[in-house]
C-alpha cells in the first residue's frame, strides 16, 4: 500500500529509542522527513545517520527534553527551521516511575503531568495553525494500554494517560473539517528498554527471575510473545497515512489481544 506521505513533514517525540524511534525510522521508510528528538545528542545524530543512509525519507534531530520548561518553544523553532512546517505529529512521552497509588506524591504528579500532558497539550496547539492552514494534518498520540485497563503497578501512568485520551477524542471533532485526523495509539507488551526495565521492577517486588516475570505475562497475552517495535511502528505510520484519512477520534490497540475489555 502506498501511505500518500512521501515528502511529508514529521515530528516525532522521544524519538532517541524505543517507540518514538520505530515510528520515525517506519514514516522514513514511506519517503517522510522526519525530526527526531530527546536528550542524547550522540543517539540522534547516530539515529539520523542510518535513516538517511537507508532512505527514502530523510531525518534531522533536535535535543529537546519534555522536562524543561522551554521544550514547546524549542520544538516549535525546531520545526520551521528544519521541516520548513509540519504535517505529521506523533506525541509520544517516556513513562513515569512505576509504584502505588501511595507513592504518587504532589511533586512526582506535577513533575509527570507537565511533561506526559500539559507540554504535548500545548505544542500541539502551536503547531495546528500550519495543519489547518493547508488542511492536511495527522496527529498521533503514543499512549499506554492502561488507558483501557489499568496496569498494576503503574499508577502513575494510569492515572495521567486516561488524560490524553478524553483529549485526543475532543479535539479529533474539532478539526476533522480541516482533514486533520488525531488518534492514540495504544501498546501493549512491545520489547522495548522500558519493558525490559518494567519486566525487572515487577521482578524484584515478587522475587522471582526476570525470564518468569516475561513469561508469566507472554503466558496472558493470546498471541503469547512480546510484541516487535516494527509491529507497533507499521500500524503508526498507517495511522499517519493519506489512506487513514477517515480513521480519527480512535483509540487503537497494539497488543496482541491482550486486553479484555471489548
Amino acid at each position: 500500500m502506498d501511505l500518500g506521505i512521501a515528502g511529508k513533514r514529521a515530528l516525532v517525540l522521544a524519538s532517541s529509542r524505543g517507540l518514538g524511534k520505530g515510528i520515525a525510522e517506519a514514516l522514513a521508510r514511506e519517503g517522510a522527513h522526519v525530526l527526531l528528538c530527546g536528550r542524547s545528542t550522540e543517539t540522534l545524530a547516530a539515529n539520523c545517520a542510518a535513516i538517511n543512509a537507508a532512505g527514502p525519507g530523510r531525518a534531522d534531530w533536535v535535543q529537546a527534553d519534555l522536562g524543561d520548561e522551554d521544550v514547546v518553544e524549542t520544538l516549535v523553532k525546531a520545526t520551521r527551521e528544519k521541516l520548513g512546517g509540519v504535517d505529521i505529529l506523533v506525541n509520544n512521552s517516556g513513562g513515569p516511575t512505576p509504584g502505588s497509588t501511595e507513592d504518587m506524591s504532589e511533586e512526582k504528579l506535577a513533575t509527570y503531568f507537565q511533561s506526559m500532558v500539559l507540554r504535548i497539550i500545548t505544542l500541539t496547539n502551536r503547531l495546528l495553525p500550519v495543519m489547518k492552514e493547508q488542511r492536511w494534518g495527522r496527529i498521533l498520540t503514543v499512549a499506554s494500554s492502561g488507558v483501557i485497563e489499568p496496569i498494576p503497578g503503574l499508577a502513575l501512568s494510569n492515572t495521567l494517560r486516561p488524560a490524553l485520551a478524553g483529549w485526543s477524542k475532543t479535539l479529533a471533532s474539532e478539526v476533522a473539517e480541516y482533514g486533520i485526523t488525531s488518534n492514540m495509539l495504544l501498546p501493549g507488551s512491545i520489547l522495548t528498554d522500558r519493558l525490559k526495565s518494567l519486566d525487572a521492577a515487577a521482578a524484584e517486588r515478587s522475587g522471582r527471575s526476570v525470564a518468569e516475570v516475561r513469561a508469566a505475562s507472554e503466558r496472558a497475552i493470546p498471541a503469547r510473545r512480546y510484541g516487535a517495535v516494527e509491529e507497533f511502528a507499521a500500524t503508526a505510520a498507517f495511522l499517519c497515512s493519506a489512506p487513514a484519512s477517515y480513521v480519527t477520534g480512535s483509540l487503537i490497540r497494539c497488543d496482541g489481544g491482550a486486553a479484555r475489555s471489548v
